[in-house]
């Protein structure tokens, strides 16, 4: 029973309108651009939905531009390319490459958005500005090096600070072109009476990091004419393996929480938008049913844990989840949807609209650790051959997705062993304390290295000290051993690593080895690898409770990570056990059952609503409710779902009604009305007689 106009929900679809897909959000975001775009935007406005347009800016079907047809010369140069001269190809694409974001590239795109400013979108997506590390050679790269550094190119694999220039170069590149296309179309809305907001689907900054991809992530927070960003985090992102307690492994639902976690600083301290994504499928099409299921769960719940951000993109292409076939587990049949996992999926889908909740509430109080996470980060993930992501060769490697990933095991090996005592672990983007005076407000102690990123500014330092001077608690974490070190930036020449300057600014020892009373805060330098903690964390969650403790927080190991959102219990077990006991209803169950008592075990998780929190009537349904209408003896609403779908809704009456217009179920002792009937999205008009 909300309205669109703050567009809580929405998703992405390239097909055109159909009912089975209809899945009656706030608002649709209408992919691609090509003969078609009008009418499909002009159909899905018809089906009630504000609309938005949204295509890659990095990809896409760019045929024309790269082979001449646009302004009569071709410009394969202008792809992404490798060491061995080949273009990157999108997935498994033969003509569609990531494109270097040149001024002839950012015109094209400007001129073939133009158009769609006159179709009243209201909203413009310009998903995954991408450029890949190992990339940087082809010829347009090479004199946008000349001009951007006012030196001849140097191959990217030749040094570190070669790789490093290479990506400071790919971000601005990104940036450069964002920027200029944004500002450009605003303008010529406004000149048309219009009003066209801009924002920019991406991945985390943990996820490009480790899948060794630059993008402009926090350039996004100060791009003048970007209204916001979806964090692009799904069970495709968070499935990537790393390491804890030495053992290598898929931690869906712990990767999840970090990737959300670090998303928030795309626009934290704005009055910017910020959109989360879930994708009940994922783009590997040989998973089950239940694998799908369950890892969407996880990356579902590992997103509600972060209550600052109330807006979701509930799943891009709906056409693949509800009519693509995929395996049920111990078969080799492909079948479509189960009828419980649509069921489940939607009643999930609605429940995302009610969670801007103002009383949030955690399970427990501990302190609340922040991890540290520049975007050099990225530009320090690549070496030829792909046998490491430093050029000190330490880290493992691993194939997923016929890519070669890396554990990014520096950075994992700082945010795992806090998450595993059960503390609320969240990333945060370096660069955000210099442009955003609250960046550190929601973190009591904060962990940071300069093994697998740098500083790009002094300023940064100035912004911890006067932090650690408030109250703040640092561990910094390092043993100066990372080549990057020694690359030319504001340090070189003075300190020998960028934590000396860190010190220097702090007025603390980075020799001494114990806690050093800051101001009110205090630091302590840990002479250690990041990355050895994902082998023993013991060390780092030590150092951490003795600073936690030497603030004045209780560090208290706990096995169960949770918040209550208003009516909303969200939680997962790390490990160990919980016992969650109440009366509940079962967000995640497709029949909406009750909870009384659940034990929950390693890995288990739950979203469930309070029946004892109010007495809204409505408590959940895998339909959309509107036009609802309450009397002495009647209540009538109608429901809006995809066709195909069996909606199960949740009421609580007082009393058992006298009719009700379609199949329902009455609990006595709960006081809850279940109904069930087939979706429409025209919408199944409700009728009880109290």
């Amino acid at each position: 029973m909300t309205d669109k106009d703050r567009e809580a929900t929405g998703f992405q679809e390239q097909a055109g309108y159909d009912e089975s897909i209809d899945l009656r959000t706030d608002f649709v975001m209408v992919y691609g651009l090509n003969d078609t775009t009008a009418e499909r935007i002009a159909r899905w406005r018809d089906a009630g939905y504000r609309v938005h347009l949204m295509t890659g800016i990095s990809w896409g079907t760019y045929q024309d531009y790269l082979d001449g047809r646009w302004d009569g010369a071709e410009h394969w140069d202008d792809a992404q390319t490798s060491g061995d001269g080949k273009p990157i190809l999108h997935g498994e694409s033969v003509d569609i490459p990531y494109m270097v974001p040149t001024f002839g590239f950012t015109e094209y795109l400007v001129q073939k958005l133009r158009p769609i400013i006159g179709l009243g979108v209201e909203g413009i997506h310009l998903e995954e500005p991408e450029f890949w590390a190992r990339a940087g050679y082809s010829e347009s790269f090479r004199r946008e090096w000349q001009a951007f550094f006012k030196e001849p190119w140097q191959p990217p694999h030749s040094t570190p600070e070669a790789h490093f220039r290479s990506g400071q170069l790919k971000q601005h590149l990104l940036s450069r072109s964002l920027d200029r296309v944004t500002s450009v179309l605003r303008d010529e809305a406004l000149s048309q009476g219009r009003e066209v907001r801009f924002y920019v689907p991406t991945h985390s900054l943990l996820n490009y990091t480790q899948w060794q991809i630059i993008s402009p992530e926090s350039r996004l927070r100060t791009l003048p004419s970007i209204d916001g960003a979806i964090a692009q985090v799904w069970t495709g992102t968070s499935r990537t393996p790393n390491v804890y307690d030495g053992k290598v492994a898929e931690r869906t639902f712990e990767t999840a929480y970090l990737e959300y976690g670090i998303a928030q600083d795309l626009t934290r301290g704005t009055d910017r938008r910020l959109w989360f994504l879930h994708d009940p499928i994922e783009d590997h099409p040989d998973r089950t049913w239940e694998d799908y299921l369950a890892n969407y769960q996880r990356t579902l719940v590992a997103s509600l844990l972060h209550p600052g951000v109330s807006r979701y993109e509930v799943a891009p292409w709906p056409h693949r989840i509800f009519n693509r076939p995929y395996l049920r587990e111990g078969s080799t049949e492909r079948e479509l949807i189960p009828p419980d996992t649509a069921t489940s999926y939607l009643i999930a889908m609605n429940s995302l609209r009610d969670l801007d909740q103002p009383d949030v509430r955690w399970a427990h109080e501990g302190p609340r650790v922040g991890i540290a996470l520049s975007d050099t980060a990225m530009f320090q993930r690549w070496s030829p051959g792909g046998e490491s992501g430093h050029y000190d060769g330490l880290q493992d490697a691993l194939a997923l997705e016929g890519r070669e990933q890396l554990h990014f095991s520096d950075f994992y090996g700082l945010a795992l062993p806090p998450l595993y005592e059960g503390q609320r672990v969240a990333p945060v983007q370096l660069e955000s304390v210099i442009d955003s005076p609250d960046a550190l407000d929601d973190v009591d102690v904060l962990v940071l290295s300069y093994e697998f990123q740098k500083p790009l500014a002094p300023s940064i330092h100035y912004a911890l000290a006067g932090w650690v001077n408030r109250g703040g608690s640092l561990l910094y974490v390092g043993n100066g051993v990372d080549p990057y070190h020694e690359i030319r930036s504001w340090w070189t020449g003075r300190y020998d690593t960028c934590a000396d300057h860190l010190a220097e600014a702090l007025g603390a020892d980075p020799a001494r080895d114990d806690i050093q009373p800051i101001g009110q805060g205090r630091v302590r330098f840990l002479a250690a690898r990041p990355a050895d903690f994902t082998e023993k964390p013991a060390e780092l969650v030590a150092a951490l409770r003795d600073l936690a403790a030497a603030g004045g927080h209780t560090w208290q190991r706990t096995s169960w990570l949770a918040v209550q959102r208003g009516p909303y219990l969200i939680g997962a077990v790390l490990d160990g056990t919980h016992v969650v006991e109440g009366t509940y209803l079962d967000l995640l169950d497709p029949h909406l059952g009750v909870v009384r008592r659940r034990e929950l075990g390693p890995g288990d998780l739950t979203w469930l609503r309070d029946l004892t929190y109010d007495d809204t009537p409505l408590l959940a349904s895998a339909g959309r409710i509107v036009d609802w209408h309450e009397t002495a003896d009647t209540i009538t609403f109608t429901c809006e779902a995809p066709r195909g779908i069996t909606v199960t809704t949740a009421l609580r009456l007082p009393t058992p009604p006298t009719t009700v217009n379609v199949t329902s179920t009455y609990d006595p002792d709960t006081h809850l009305l279940h109904l069930t009937h087939p979706g429409s999205p025209t919408g199944t008009s409700i009728t009880i007689t109290l």
